[in-house]
């Protein structure tokens, strides 16, 4: 089978757990690859896929890393569902890989930042086994009105992060998916951070916090 092109970094342990993180819209794997060593994970194996190369709307049609067409921007505009799903597709055959190197579909995090967060989303609430957790960073839920949602992911556990400033997606788009989530049962923790379209050193911490909570 082809699988996405990915950036992986094994733990100084043999992996007993996995986190599958997806970068955003132009960026690549190697995007988050600096944080590895912040997480203090002994046992956990970093996957970053990087994006296919696609038009993209927004930029006059330039072909550039992204995992969906962005067709407009500020919100309300049309989504690129079909888009998030053919991601999401090549995002559950990573999941599949890591089990079948061992990993237990239950010891899996699927995360993503801004673009790859929309998809982290589709990816994590519909997958049919369940998971450890999700990680939404400074994105939406495009698919909240479209979605199956799984129920072996019901008490699914959710760290959501975005920053009050974020020029990009705005902070209302994070509160959003949190309060969406909050009312369908989900166990949901939705942080704000004074900060633009990023991550900041408090919020590495918190994501320390949410993968010791939910891995070890």
């Amino acid at each position: 089978m082809s699988y996405l092109p990915c950036v992986e970094i094994e733990p100084p342990q043999p992996a007993e757990t996995s986190v599958i993180w997806l970068h955003g819209l132009g960026a690549s794997g190697h995007d988050f690859e600096p944080v590895v060593p912040e997480l203090a994970r002994k046992s956990t194996r970093f996957v970053f896929p990087h994006a296919p190369q696609i038009p993209v709307t927004v930029n006059g049609g330039m072909v550039m890393p992204a995992w969906y067409d962005i067709i407009s921007l500020g919100g309300g505009g049309p989504i690129d569902e079909d888009g998030i799903r053919r991601s999401a597709a090549r995002i559950d055959a990573l999941i599949e890989r890591e089990i079948e190197r061992g990993i237990p579909a239950e010891r899996i995090v699927v995360a993503g930042f801004s673009q790859g967060g929309a998809v982290a989303y589709e990816v994590a609430l519909r997958h049919p086994a369940r998971l450890a957790g999700l990680m939404a960073l400074s994105t939406y839920f495009a698919t909240a009105d479209s979605i199956r949602f799984s129920d072996a992911n019901q008490a699914l556990p959710i760290f959501i992060a975005h920053g009050t400033f974020d020029p990009m997606v705005p902070e209302e788009g994070g509160r959003r998916a949190a309060e969406t989530l909050t009312a369908k049962g989900y166990s949901t923790d939705y942080k704000t951070y004074p900060m633009e379209h990023a991550v900041c050193l408090e919020e590495i911490q918190d994501i320390a916090a949410f993968l010791h909570s939910v891995l070890d």
